[in-house]
């Protein structure tokens, strides 16, 4: 499938078909609302939130501080049918910051709808999802809402605001930043025909990413339920309908790795494959990106997202011990062929599609040897 636009509503830039789908799905039991003229908002932050009562603190925290508790910065708790504390203390949060910060609370739907409930509620110019468990830099974000306010005192339409994100090691006591240096133009406004090239340690994440929020209204946003690694989806498909971007060089986001279980973890993506194929293929139904996406470097930037992607399930599996899952990895590039024969062979045939599909059981050994490799190099789990 391709994805197409939605109609909009007169009065809102809301998707009508998503929100009544989601509200009939993932029914909001109780919403605390802003009042009506406050303040207009620059930015709203959604905080998906599961059982996150031992994190959320530092991570809103985070954001009030840093914002220095501007009345133009919006957060939304979404409380994704916790059974801790989560939903009692985001009430909490709202009493005491009630301008800035609302809640919603709904039945369980996992990650992907929990951002979407954020988004549909937003008030906010710009939306940024910020996971429970992370956190913004301070003088980062100082620095990020000075220069979204410029946008607006002159007018100046800009759809993705992009800056640096950094691997927060706790556990270890280390951390490695990915930042877009030598990839993106910085201080200016661009479009993708300026860009450069990104090494593969630098795919434009969830993490890194802040949409102006009619962009991601004006488009279905294929987040499936109780479904993992949805933040790819997020971070891929509405690119093509960002017109201009800016990269400031910040290190905004600390994102927490290394905690059991993380959906990061290796032994936790080898327990998720089936969830993992679901998004790939999302991906890969989302455009035929020869066709679909004009702009030459951003077509290249994206098929080499996807090819990582087809690339993460082609280890993962050669790492699974689950019967018959070597067919099922068969079946993925079989119907990628049939999709978009020529998106195939680009992901086939490049260097990292022919180093993760190496034939035999030596060839197995040796494409395992090369994901070690470029996990101590890159530090991505």
């Amino acid at each position: 499938m391709r994805l197409s636009p939605v109609m909009l509503s007169s009065d809102s830039a809301a998707p009508v078909r998503d929100l009544e789908r989601e509200r009939a799905e993932f029914p909001v039991e109780t919403l605390s609302v802003t009042p009506a003229g406050k303040s207009h908002k620059i930015v709203t932050f959604g905080i998906p939130s599961y059982n996150a009562a031992k994190d959320m603190d530092h991570c809103i925290t985070s954001i009030l501080e840093g914002s220095k508790f501007a009345p133009d910065v919006e957060i939304i708790i979404v409380d994704d049918g916790s059974k801790d504390e989560t939903a009692q203390k985001a009430e909490e949060w709202v009493a005491r910051y009630p301008g800035i910060i609302r809640a919603v609370h709904q039945v369980n739907g996992g990650h992907g709808i929990a951002v979407r409930a954020g988004l549909r509620e937003a008030c906010g110019t710009y939306y940024k999802v910020v996971d429970s468990d992370d956190w913004l830099d301070a003088d980062a974000l100082s620095t990020m809402l000075t220069i979204l306010r410029g946008f607006e005192e002159r007018d100046q339409r800009v759809d993705l605001f992009i800056s640096n994100y950094v691997y927060e090691k706790v556990f270890e006591g280390t951390h490695n930043t990915v930042s877009y240096r030598m990839a993106l133009p910085r201080k200016k406004i661009f479009t993708w025909d300026q860009i450069g090239r990104f090494r593969p340690d630098q795919n434009l994440l969830m993490h890194s990413l802040c949409y102006r929020t009619d962009v991601l209204r004006s488009h279905e946003l294929p987040l499936p339920p109780h479904t993992f690694y949805v933040d790819n989806i997020y971070a891929y498909v509405p690119l093509p309908n960002c017109k201009t971007l800016y990269y400031a060089d910040i290190d905004l986001y600390r994102y927490f790795i290394g905690r059991e279980g993380q959906s990061v973890n290796e032994k936790t993506m080898i327990s998720r494959l089936d969830q993992q194929y679901r998004i790939t293929r999302i991906m890969m139904e989302a455009y035929h990106l020869y066709d679909d996406v004009e702009q030459d470097k951003l077509r290249s930037y994206m098929m080499g997202y996807f090819t990582m992607m087809m690339a993460i399930c082609s280890v993962m599996t050669k790492l699974s011990d689950k019967p018959g899952i070597d067919e099922e990895l068969k079946k993925l590039w079989a119907d990628l062929k049939a999709y978009d024969e020529k998106m195939y062979r680009k992901a086939r045939h490049s260097l990292i599609g022919w180093g993760t599909n190496l034939p035999t059981k030596a060839g197995e050994t040796t494409t395992i040897g090369l994901y070690r490799l470029a996990s101590k190099i890159f530090k991505f789990n």
